[in-house]
Protein backbone atom coordinates (compact mmCIF):
# COMPACT_ATOMS: atom_id res chain seq x y z
CA UNK A 1 0.00 0.00 0.00
CA UNK A 2 1.12 3.35 -0.78
CA UNK A 3 1.50 6.72 1.62
CA UNK A 4 -1.01 9.45 0.66
CA UNK A 5 0.68 12.19 -0.39
CA UNK A 6 -0.29 15.45 1.42
CA UNK A 7 -1.60 16.94 -1.44
CA UNK A 8 -3.76 14.16 -2.34
CA UNK A 9 -6.07 14.49 1.22
CA UNK A 10 -8.15 16.85 0.03
CA UNK A 11 -8.29 18.64 3.49
CA UNK A 12 -10.55 21.71 3.75
CA UNK A 13 -9.11 25.31 3.45
CA UNK A 14 -9.26 27.01 7.15
CA UNK A 15 -12.02 29.45 5.06
CA UNK A 16 -13.97 26.14 4.32
CA UNK A 17 -13.76 24.78 8.00
CA UNK A 18 -14.69 27.96 9.42
CA UNK A 19 -18.01 27.87 7.10
CA UNK A 20 -18.14 24.08 7.89
CA UNK A 21 -20.53 22.65 10.49
CA UNK A 22 -19.07 21.61 13.60
CA UNK A 23 -20.34 18.75 16.27
CA UNK A 24 -22.43 20.30 19.34
CA UNK A 25 -19.35 20.04 21.02
CA UNK A 26 -17.21 22.70 23.29
CA UNK A 27 -13.58 21.63 24.83
CA UNK A 28 -12.92 23.67 27.96
CA UNK A 29 -9.30 23.49 29.81
CA UNK A 30 -9.32 24.29 33.54
CA UNK A 31 -6.21 25.60 33.95
CA UNK A 32 -3.51 23.39 31.61
CA UNK A 33 -0.42 24.05 32.14
CA UNK A 34 1.51 22.91 28.91
CA UNK A 35 1.42 24.65 25.97
CA UNK A 36 2.44 22.04 24.03
CA UNK A 37 -0.91 20.28 25.85
CA UNK A 38 -2.89 23.30 24.66
CA UNK A 39 -2.08 23.33 20.83
CA UNK A 40 -2.58 19.05 20.81
CA UNK A 41 -6.20 20.05 21.58
CA UNK A 42 -6.66 22.66 19.32
CA UNK A 43 -5.41 20.01 16.36
CA UNK A 44 -7.54 17.29 17.74
CA UNK A 45 -10.46 20.02 17.98
CA UNK A 46 -9.86 20.76 14.40
CA UNK A 47 -10.05 17.35 13.23
CA UNK A 48 -13.01 16.21 14.70
CA UNK A 49 -14.55 19.92 14.15
CA UNK A 50 -15.66 20.82 17.82
CA UNK A 51 -17.58 23.83 17.65
CA UNK A 52 -15.04 25.96 19.93
CA UNK A 53 -11.88 25.69 22.44
CA UNK A 54 -12.82 27.94 25.83
CA UNK A 55 -9.42 28.34 27.61
CA UNK A 56 -9.52 29.49 31.43
CA UNK A 57 -7.46 30.49 34.62
CA UNK A 58 -3.75 29.92 33.70
CA UNK A 59 -4.76 27.87 30.55
CA UNK A 60 -2.35 30.04 28.05
CA UNK A 61 -4.34 31.68 24.76
CA UNK A 62 -3.08 31.96 21.13
CA UNK A 63 -0.65 33.33 19.36
CA UNK A 64 1.98 31.62 21.00
CA UNK A 65 5.13 29.88 19.61
CA UNK A 66 4.62 26.90 21.93
CA UNK A 67 0.70 26.54 21.10
CA UNK A 68 1.59 27.06 17.20
CA UNK A 69 3.88 23.72 17.93
CA UNK A 70 1.47 21.25 18.46
CA UNK A 71 -1.62 23.15 16.74
CA UNK A 72 -0.09 23.42 13.05
CA UNK A 73 -2.36 26.28 12.22
CA UNK A 74 -5.65 24.71 14.44
CA UNK A 75 -5.70 27.27 16.64
CA UNK A 76 -6.52 29.95 13.72
CA UNK A 77 -9.54 27.72 12.16
CA UNK A 78 -10.99 26.32 16.02
CA UNK A 79 -12.70 29.07 17.55
CA UNK A 80 -11.95 29.59 21.02
CA UNK A 81 -12.56 32.38 24.20
CA UNK A 82 -10.70 32.76 27.32
CA UNK A 83 -12.06 33.01 30.99
CA UNK A 84 -10.08 34.22 33.94
CA UNK A 85 -12.59 31.72 35.81
CA UNK A 86 -13.57 28.13 34.64
CA UNK A 87 -16.88 28.80 36.49
CA UNK A 88 -17.69 31.76 34.45
CA UNK A 89 -17.07 29.56 31.34
CA UNK A 90 -19.52 26.79 32.68
CA UNK A 91 -22.10 29.50 33.64
CA UNK A 92 -22.27 31.01 30.16
CA UNK A 93 -22.81 26.89 28.47
CA UNK A 94 -25.31 26.29 31.14
CA UNK A 95 -26.89 29.66 30.30
CA UNK A 96 -26.32 28.53 26.51
CA UNK A 97 -28.44 25.01 27.04
CA UNK A 98 -24.98 22.65 27.03
CA UNK A 99 -24.49 19.85 29.31
CA UNK A 100 -21.28 20.28 30.86
CA UNK A 101 -19.38 17.23 31.91
CA UNK A 102 -16.36 17.12 33.78
CA UNK A 103 -13.97 14.08 32.82
CA UNK A 104 -12.77 13.14 35.83
CA UNK A 105 -12.74 9.71 38.21
CA UNK A 106 -15.58 11.06 41.14
CA UNK A 107 -18.26 9.23 42.61
CA UNK A 108 -20.55 8.41 40.53
CA UNK A 109 -18.97 8.82 36.94
CA UNK A 110 -20.00 7.49 33.67
CA UNK A 111 -17.84 5.35 32.24
CA UNK A 112 -17.46 6.54 28.66
CA UNK A 113 -17.92 3.44 27.27
CA UNK A 114 -20.83 3.24 28.64
CA UNK A 115 -22.27 6.84 27.82
CA UNK A 116 -25.34 7.69 25.95
CA UNK A 117 -25.43 10.96 23.88
CA UNK A 118 -28.39 12.48 22.95
CA UNK A 119 -28.01 14.03 19.19
CA UNK A 120 -30.71 16.61 19.82
CA UNK A 121 -28.49 18.20 23.06
CA UNK A 122 -25.47 20.24 22.66
CA UNK A 123 -22.27 19.39 25.31
CA UNK A 124 -19.14 20.52 26.77
CA UNK A 125 -16.27 18.82 28.23
CA UNK A 126 -14.24 19.96 30.77
CA UNK A 127 -10.18 18.43 31.21
CA UNK A 128 -8.11 19.66 34.36
CA UNK A 129 -4.01 20.65 34.85
CA UNK A 130 -1.86 18.00 34.56
CA UNK A 131 -1.93 17.45 38.54
CA UNK A 132 -4.56 18.31 40.14
CA UNK A 133 -7.45 17.58 37.27
CA UNK A 134 -10.33 19.48 37.41
CA UNK A 135 -11.35 21.62 40.26
CA UNK A 136 -14.01 20.50 42.82
CA UNK A 137 -16.09 23.57 42.62
CA UNK A 138 -16.61 23.15 38.30
CA UNK A 139 -16.99 19.54 39.20
CA UNK A 140 -19.74 20.43 41.72
CA UNK A 141 -21.26 22.76 38.99
CA UNK A 142 -20.99 20.04 36.42
CA UNK A 143 -24.16 17.95 35.23
CA UNK A 144 -22.25 14.82 35.11
CA UNK A 145 -18.63 13.27 35.10
CA UNK A 146 -16.98 10.76 32.65
CA UNK A 147 -14.26 8.67 33.25
CA UNK A 148 -12.17 6.93 31.02
CA UNK A 149 -11.95 3.04 31.91
CA UNK A 150 -8.14 2.48 32.66
CA UNK A 151 -6.32 -0.86 33.39
CA UNK A 152 -3.12 -0.26 33.81
CA UNK A 153 -0.63 0.67 36.77
CA UNK A 154 -1.28 4.27 36.53
CA UNK A 155 -4.31 6.08 37.43
CA UNK A 156 -4.77 8.98 34.54
CA UNK A 157 -3.69 9.96 30.87
CA UNK A 158 -1.94 12.93 29.51
CA UNK A 159 -5.13 15.79 28.91
CA UNK A 160 -4.16 15.76 25.29
CA UNK A 161 -4.49 12.05 25.26
CA UNK A 162 -7.49 12.11 27.19
CA UNK A 163 -9.08 15.13 24.66
CA UNK A 164 -8.12 12.90 22.10
CA UNK A 165 -10.12 9.92 23.09
CA UNK A 166 -13.11 11.51 24.56
CA UNK A 167 -13.27 14.40 21.07
CA UNK A 168 -13.01 11.31 19.03
CA UNK A 169 -15.91 9.26 20.98
CA UNK A 170 -18.43 12.20 21.14
CA UNK A 171 -17.52 12.50 17.26
CA UNK A 172 -18.26 8.90 16.55
CA UNK A 173 -21.61 8.68 18.78
CA UNK A 174 -22.70 12.30 17.19
CA UNK A 175 -22.33 11.23 13.85
CA UNK A 176 -23.96 7.37 14.02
Amino acid sequence: MRKWKITELNRLTPEAFKASEKIPLIVVLDHVRSLHNVGSVFRTSDAFRVEAIYLCGITATPPHAEIHKTALGAEDTVDWQYFQETSEAVEKLHQAGYTVCAIEQAEGSVMLDNLLLDKEKKYAVILGNEVKGVQQEVVDNCDLCIEIPQYGTKHSLNVSVTAGIVIWDFFKKMNT
